[in-house]
């Protein structure tokens, strides 16, 4: 064996780990991108080209009914338009109460039941199965269900509601009344998702350590002071955080507006969904509805934006 051939043996040892490692390098990256890529285009398909169709839809005069007509833009004629229509309004003060009444009632109900749980009494597990029934259920479901409870006639709600005030059960009626209609609503969607609220405080409630209750009790701490002192402080961004998701949520709330009470009496429960929803496919006014996504979109984002930076700083503390 010469020198040369030596020579060129050891120099083909010392680059083939570096060529190996260099082509394996790039094979990586490029299953990486095969993986990434279909999950990519499928994310700009579904979220984000909609998103800018609808606001370029927005400023035009498009209706999907009449496909054919010819599309003239109106610049911001429809955003002018619903900021200042009454009825735009009016649906969002039915949201605005829909919301604050359905997050305050789940909150201190679902943190309440979740405080009992953790207790962890005889029987806690079968009791925490059956508390979440409710939110197993379809929408659809549930308000066939409820609208059914309603009835005033055979309904059951009129009859436990006579039963314990001693009104005639058919004096009343729950999804006909201008003032009932939105309680009615804000009852069904409570029962049904106070367990989604219930879950999450749990999560919270379970993950304070054992050690901060028994050093609490070493230093002679009541229960009062304890709750106010270490259950409430540790487990409030997660009450935060069920209240971030429900607020979103029932925001944009429609089936079971529309399952209900369709907006009615009148436009008592029309929230901004269901007007949405009469502008887009009744009225066919394609643009103005558009536009009126378009603000709703950037009022539950802004407002979503101030609520995570208040949640951070409380995460923070």
């Amino acid at each position: 064996m010469t020198m040369a051939s030596t020579e060129e043996g050891t120099l083909r040892r010392i680059t083939a780990p570096a060529r190996t490692r260099r082509i394996r390098g790039l094979s990586d990256k490029a299953i990486a991108w095969a993986f990434i890529a279909p999950t990519m285009v499928l994310l700009l398909a579904i979220n984000i080209f909609p998103l800018i169709w609808t606001i370029y839809l927005s400023f035009t005069n498009y209706q999907a009914n009449r496909p054919n007509r010819p599309i003239t833009y109106v610049g911001t004629k429809w955003y002018r338009d619903i900021l200042g229509s009454p009825d735009v309004w009016a649906a969002m003060q039915a949201t605005a109460h829909f919301v604050f009444w359905t997050i305050l009632l789940q909150t201190l109900i679902g943190f309440g039941l979740a405080y009992l749980i953790d207790r962890k009494f005889r029987g806690h597990a079968f009791w925490t199965t059956i508390i979440l029934v409710p939110m197993m259920l379809s929408p659809a479901v549930v308000g066939n269900f409820w609208k059914f409870l309603y009835q005033p006639q055979i309904g059951l709600f009129n009859s436990i509601v006579s039963f314990f005030t001693g009104i005639e059960p058919s004096s009343f009626e729950m999804l006909g009344s201008v003032n009932l209609s939105p309680w009615s609503i804000i009852i069904v969607d409570t029962w049904m998702w106070t367990p989604y609220v219930m879950l999450i405080c749990l999560a919270g409630l379970r993950s304070i350590p054992d050690y901060i209750y028994e050093a609490a009790e070493v230093d002679r701490a009541s229960l009062w002071r304890q709750f106010w002192s270490i259950t409430l402080p540790m487990a409030l961004p997660f009450i935060m955080l069920a209240v971030l998701f429900r607020g979103i949520e029932n925001f944009k709330m429609f089936d079971m507006v529309n399952l209900l009470t369709g907006g009615g009496p009148g436009s008592t429960t029309e929230v901004a969904s269901i007007t949405l929803k009469r502008e887009a496919f009744e009225k066919w006014r394609t643009g103005y509805s558009s536009a009126f996504a378009i603000i709703l979109f950037v009022a539950v984002f802004g407002l979503a934006n101030i609520y995570v930076k208040a949640l951070n700083r409380v995460k923070q503390r």
